[in-house]
C-alpha cells in the first residue's frame, strides 16, 4: 500500500478506525473522516503511534449532511495524487425516525445517500489515480426485503429493523453503481464485516430493538463486549482490508464479499431491477439538487 491514498469514512472509532489502522500499517496514506474534531485528532495521534506511519490525517464531516459530504469530496479530491481507495464505512441507526436538514431520513442518508454522493463527487480523484477501488461496508443482518413503500420509514419505523433495510438498500445501490463503473478504471465492491462491539451498538437504546428483543437487551449488553470484543473487531476488518490491498482483487468489480473475505451471492432483495432503479433514482435526485449553505 506504499504510495496509496486511502479515505475511510466513519473512522474515528470502531471497525472504520481499525481498518484505517491496518492500512496505515501497510504503508498507505490514510485520511480519516469523523464528525467530531477532538475524536478525529485523537484517532490521528493513536494511528500514527500504533501503525508507525505518520502519514495519517483527518477531515471533519457529518455524513448525514450533504453539504459536508460535498465539502469532504472537494477537500479530499483536491489533494495531490487522487484517491486510490475509498472505503464508505460510516453508518447510522436511530431509535425513532429523524429527518436531516436535507429532508432525508437520517439512517438512509448516512447508509445509502452519503456513499452514493461521495463516490460520485470523488470520481475525478478516483479516476485520476489510475486504478481506484471503492468498498462499501454493509452491516446488520444481510437478508430480508426492501419495502419500497417504506423506504425512508414513512409508514413504520423500528430502529434496527430499518437499519437492516438501509444496508440492503445500500447493497442494491452498490450493485447498480458497479454496473455503471464497468467501463472505467474504478471498481466497486461490497464487504460484510460481521458483528463487533462498537460505539454505535454500545449506545443503542432499548427502543431501537424490535419489540420481542427488548426484554433481553440488558443481557445483550452484558454479552456483547465478551462475544464481540477486540478479536471480533479485528475479524470485522478482514474483508475491507483485503479488498483495499489485495493485488488479486485489483480489477474485481460488482462482487459481494462475506466476513471471511470470500465472494458470496447477493441477497435476493438486491437482485430486483425495480428495487435497484428506485433507490438509484432517489439517490440521483439528492445528488443533483443544491445543498444548503
Amino acid at each position: 500500500m506504499e504510495g496509496k491514498i486511502v479515505l475511510v469514512t466513519g473512522s474515528t472509532g470502531g471497525i472504520g478506525k481499525e481498518t484505517a489502522r491496518q492500512l496505515a500499517a501497510l504503508g498507505a496514506s490514510v485520511i480519516l473522516v469523523g464528525r467530531d474534531k477532538c475524536r478525529a485528532d485523537a484517532a490521528v495521534a493513536d494511528l500514527r503511534h500504533t501503525s508507525g506511519n505518520d502519514d495519517v490525517t483527518a477531515i471533519t464531516a457529518d455524513m448525514s449532511r450533504l453539504r459536508d459530504v460535498r465539502r469532504l469530496a472537494q477537500e479530499a479530491g483536491g489533494r495531490a495524487g487522487g484517491v486510490d481507495v475509498l472505503i464508505n464505512n460510516a453508518g447510522a441507526t436511530r431509535s425513532h425516525r429523524e429527518v436531516t436538514e436535507d429532508g432525508i431520513e437520517t439512517a438512509f442518508a448516512v447508509n445509502v445517500v452519503a456513499p452514493f454522493c461521495l463516490t460520485h463527487w470523488l470520481m475525478p480523484a478516483l479516476t485520476a489515480s489510475g486504478q481506484a477501488r471503492v468498498i462499501n461496508i454493509t452491516g446488520g443482518i444481510p437478508r430480508g426485503r426492501i419495502d419500497l413503500d417504506n423506504l425512508q420509514g414513512e409508514k413504520s419505523y423500528v430502529g434496527l429493523s430499518f437499519y437492516n433495510q438501509t444496508k440492503l438498500a445500500q447493497m442494491a445501490m452498490s450493485y447498480r453503481f458497479a454496473q455503471e463503473l464497468a467501463a472505467t478504471p474504478v471498481t466497486l465492491n461490497v464487504a460484510y464485516p460481521g458483528h463487533a462491539y462498537t460505539s454505535m451498538n454500545k449506545n443503542l437504546t432499548v427502543g431501537t430493538y424490535p419489540p420481542l428483543a427488548r426484554p433481553i437487551v440488558p443481557l445483550l449488553r452484558l454479552a456483547m463486549p465478551v462475544v464481540y470484543g477486540h478479536r471480533a473487531l479485528l475479524r470485522a476488518t478482514r474483508s475491507s482490508v483485503y479488498l483495499a490491498s489485495s493485488p488479486e482483487e485489483r480489477k474485481t468489480n460488482g462482487v459481494y464479499f462475506n466476513s471471511k473475505a470470500k465472494p458470496t451471492p447477493w441477497p435476493d432483495a438486491v437482485l430486483d431491477d425495480t428495487t435497484r432503479n428506485t433507490i438509484w433514482e432517489l439517490c440521483e435526485m439528492q445528488r443533483d439538487r443544491p445543498t444548503t449553505a
